[in-house]
């Protein structure tokens, strides 16, 4: 994704099961975080997506009006957005290292990404390429753990970065920005037995794990899903929260 940690650079040998498996963000979150830049009528903003893996948050940011590329530092993820995202650039980088000239674009937004970013090293680097007041959107997309059967696959799925950096509080952003702003969205998405099984397979602790763990992984969402009745045909509710933050340039 975005950075140099292993975990990060470890999707590209899983891009289309990162692409099942990974839920779409709701493109009233990705407006919110582009709001502040937002122009007049037929202004498309000049947006930049860093850590765009296979485009899950490209094609969001395309749709409702900015004029976006792609980066991220796997070649593998990036020639999956090309085949999922037509006519969007794309350029290896990362939040620390980007491949665009200074004051070039509006706003820099990451999904699911910046829990992998130097927050020193990547605010300086992005807010290079910002132009004054423009923005830097992150976003999450998190199981909430509200629903009983969330809980148990909780228990499957380890804690990973991106939960223990935002059960710390705000995400932290420093120098050239402000004060972050936050807003959450509550919403379902439905997966059948498969996609549940991408959803898993698309985390990097499993991408990153040994046989055996995969193995035992794989043995406790069977014993999971069996006991929730839910079969190769059928779909089954998963409650979503979306965080997202916003935090202009000064």
């Amino acid at each position: 994704m975005a950075g140099s940690d292993e975990g990060a650079v470890s999707f590209g040998a899983v891009a289309g099961v990162y692409e099942a498996g990974r839920p779409e963000y709701p493109a009233e979150a990705v407006q919110w975080m582009l709001e502040p830049v937002s122009g007049g009528a037929g202004r498309r903003v000049r947006v930049a997506d860093v850590g765009a893996g296979t485009g899950k948050l490209t094609r969001v940011v395309s749709a409702v009006g900015g004029d976006v590329v792609a980066v991220d530092p796997d070649a593998y993820m990036l020639a999956a957005l090309r085949d999922a995202v037509r006519d969007v650039p794309t350029f290896i980088g990362t939040a620390e290292s980007l491949p665009f000239q200074d004051a070039e674009f509006d706003a820099v937004v990451l999904g699911q990404a910046w829990h992998w970013v130097d927050p020193v090293t990547g605010s300086r680097e992005i807010g290079r390429v910002l132009r004054d007041g423009g923005v830097l959107g992150l976003i999450w997309n998190l199981r909430d753990d509200s629903d009983a059967w969330a809980r148990r696959l909780d228990a499957i799925m380890p804690e990973g970065k991106a939960q223990e950096m935002l059960a710390a509080g705000t995400p932290p952003v420093r120098a050239p920005f402000g004060e972050s702003e936050e807003r959450v969205w509550h919403w379902t998405r439905q997966l059948t037995r498969s996609e549940v099984g991408d959803m898993v397979r698309s985390r990097s602790f499993y991408i990153t794990a040994t046989p055996e763990q995969c193995a035992g992984i794989d043995g406790a969402l069977d014993e999971l899903l069996d006991d929730l009745g839910l079969d190769s045909d059928e779909t089954i509710d998963l409650p979503y929260v979306t965080r997202a933050y916003r935090v202009v340039r000064r």
